[in-house]
C-alpha cells in the first residue's frame, strides 16, 4: 500500500507538470474542436535517437475500417522482466504529438514500448471509425453519436488482443505484468469497457471518458464489479475541470462527480482505482496531458 501511495504521489507531480506544459504550449481555445487539418511528418518519419519505429497496417473483419499501427521500441536494453508497454488509441494524433524531447525524458527511466493504434488516414482522427470502434453496445448508441454509428468495441478489442498485439510484440521482450491501455473521450470509454472485459492489460488510463450520453450504466457496472474480477488491474480516471462552468449551467450532466464517486467506491471495495484531476484543462487539452502523464508514470515504475 505504501508503494502504491508513493506512486500516486509521484504521478500527481507528473500531472502538474503535464498540465503546465500543455497550457504553456497551447492556447485554451485551440482545443474547443479537434483540428482536422492533414498531419505532417511525425516522430517516426523524422527519426529519433531514443526510439526506433515500425509501422503495420490491419483491416477490420468486415473490411470497413483500416488501421495503421506505429510501434516504438526503446533504443535501450530491456530489463530482465521485459519492457513495459503502452497501447494508445487515436494513434495518428498521438504520434503527431510525440516529441523527441519527451522521448528523451522517457528514456531516462524505464521506457515503455509505444503502440499507437490509428487509422489509414492523413487526418488526426477518423471520426466515423473511432465512433464505432471505441463505444460499447448500448441502447441508442447505434445512431446517437452525432449521427455516427457506435457499438463495435468488443470486435475492436478482439482485433487488438488477437491480431495487433501478437504481431507488434513478436520478437520484443514485453513484461506481461506491465501492459497499459490509454484512451481519450470515446477512447476513454473503450478503456472503461476493457477494464471490465479484458485480461490483457494491468493498467487502464481513461482520460475524460464519454460517459455523458448512454454509457452512465457502464460506471454503475464498474462500481458493482466483484473485486476478484479486477484484482490484478489498476484503473486511472483522468479528468480536467476546465469545463466545469459549462456543466454547472446544466448543458451536461455532472460527469466529473460521477467519475470521482466511482473511483472512490472502487477504492472502498479494495480495488486499485485513482481519480486524477488536471486543474484547468479542458476536454481537448486533456488529450496530450493525459497520455504524457500515463507514459511518464509507467516509465517511472520499478
Amino acid at each position: 500500500m505504501n508503494q502504491w501511495l508513493y506512486s500516486k504521489g509521484r504521478l500527481n507531480s507528473v500531472v502538474r507538470l503535464a498540465a503546465f506544459l500543455t497550457l504553456a504550449s497551447c492556447p485554451v481555445s485551440s482545443y474547443a474542436r479537434p483540428d482536422m487539418s492533414p498531419l505532417g511528418p511525425n516522430i517516426a518519419d523524422k527519426g529519433s535517437a531514443f526510439y526506433h519505429f515500425s509501422v503495420r497496417t490491419f483491416d477490420s473483419a468486415d473490411g470497413k475500417r483500416h488501421y495503421k499501427v506505429w510501434t516504438g521500441i526503446p533504443n535501450k536494453t530491456p530489463p530482465a522482466s521485459g519492457y513495459p508497454a503502452m497501447y494508445m488509441l487515436d494513434g495518428n494524433a498521438v504520434m503527431d504529438r510525440l516529441s523527441e524531447a519527451f522521448l528523451q525524458t522517457l528514456s531516462q527511466h524505464n521506457p515503455p514500448v509505444l503502440v499507437a493504434i490509428g487509422y489509414q488516414t492523413p487526418l488526426p482522427f477518423d471520426l466515423e471509425s473511432r465512433a464505432w470502434d471505441y463505444t460499447p453496445p448500448a441502447e441508442g448508441n447505434e445512431q446517437a453519436l452525432r449521427g455516427r454509428k457506435g457499438g463495435g468495441s468488443k470486435v475492436f478489442r478482439q482485433l487488438i488482443e488477437q491480431t495487433i498485439a501478437p504481431q507488434v510484440e513478436q520478437h520484443t521482450a514485453i513484461n506481461p505484468h506491465q501492459r497499459a491501455l490509454w484512451g481519450h473521450s470515446y477512447g476513454g470509454l473503450f478503456v472503461l469497457d476493457a477494464y471490465l472485459s479484458s485480461a490483457m492489460f494491468t493498467a487502464y488510463y481513461a482520460a475524460v471518458p464519454s460517459v455523458n450520453r448512454n454509457n452512465v450504466a457502464l460506471l454503475n457496472e464498474i462500481t458493482h464489479t466483484e473485486k476478484q474480477r479486477v484484482s490484478h488491474k489498476q484503473l486511472w480516471f483522468m479528468e480536467g475541470d476546465g469545463e466545469q462552468r459549462v456543466r454547472e449551467k446544466g448543458n451536461h450532466p455532472d460527469v466529473l462527480s460521477a467519475v470521482r464517486e466511482t473511483a472512490s467506491t472502487l477504492r472502498d471495495n479494495g480495488a486499485a482505482a485513482t481519480f486524477l484531476l488536471f486543474p484547468g484543462l479542458t476536454h481537448g487539452e486533456m488529450f496530450t496531458a493525459s497520455f504524457q502523464a500515463a507514459l511518464q508514470r509507467i516509465a517511472s515504475e520499478e
